[in-house]
């Protein structure tokens, strides 16, 4: 069991860092810039921040990861449409993502959601690091806003985007999948052989009843708990062979 422990918190520490890099090319239609770093992750998340004046910035979008090359230290990044501090009765700048701006990655990676599938196995995980870990009610609140008993992709953003938590860590079979909250890209894939036992759907939480929409995605009870969150984790990483491989091997011992 210390094992199991030393190698998830190894794991964990890994994203403890805020990282800042300048911007060195920004494309036409300010959809994509690159920087220039040592190292990155595919999938990490942020924003670029925007000097305004000498004393003044401001966040213009959201940032993601979508390749590094490891020869020319060079990784591109996909922007969005930043919505966070959105306010009506406020006036917008008509500010554009420039060379010398800067990039902020791994923001929130200090604040971590699990998704376990018992009140055990949540507690071991989370008792094993110093992550600050926002409890699972809290999600499962958001999702009965969202009328989600079976959470959405966009149900996680969400959570991200209201609580600033930068990762989602899932739990299935014996292993904890480590996932950027915006990208759901993979960062980290911890062993933890904890025998699972009894599950709580849609994940362990102490809310009793999730309410539900009557109609749409999501709106319907989860059935089963890996498949699902297999099947998520698969979407959001379809170059991911080994996971798509064990997702396979797990339908085929239903």
């Amino acid at each position: 069991m210390k094992y199991i422990v030393l190698v998830f918190i190894l794991a964990i520490e890994l994203f403890g860092s805020v990282i800042k890099s300048p911007v060195v090319t920004v494309n036409n239609d300010e959809t994509e810039v690159t920087i220039k770093i040592d190292k990155i992750d595919v999938g990490m998340s942020g924003f670029i921040v925007h000097k305004i004046s000498q004393n003044r910035t401001t966040i213009l979008k959201n940032a993601i990861v979508a390749s590094y090359d490891k020869d020319t230290q060079v990784a591109k990044l996909m922007l969005s449409e930043y919505t966070e501090l959105t306010n009506g009765a406020l006036p917008s700048g008509k500010w554009h993502v420039e060379v010398g701006d800067y990039v902020v990655l791994a923001f929130g990676y200090t604040r971590g959601l699990l998704i376990a599938p018992n009140e055990d196995i949540y507690y071991r995980v989370t008792k094993s690091t110093k992550l600050q870990w926002v409890h699972p009610d809290i999600f499962a609140t958001i999702l009965s806003f969202n009328g989600h008993p079976t959470p959405l992709r966009e149900d996680f953003t969400k959570m991200s985007e209201t609580t600033s938590v930068g990762l989602v860590f899932i739990f299935l079979e014996e292993f904890v999948y480590t996932a950027d909250a915006r990208s759901f890209k993979i960062l980290a894939v911890s062993e933890a052989k904890l025998p699972q036992g009894s599950t709580n759907l849609p994940f362990y939480t102490r809310v009793p009843e999730i309410d539900a929409n009557w109609w749409g995605e999501g709106s319907s009870e989860l059935e089963s708990y890996e498949p699902y969150y297999y099947e998520l984790l698969v979407n959001a990483n379809p170059e991911n062979n080994k996971l798509r491989e064990k997702f396979e091997a797990f339908k085929t011992k239903e």
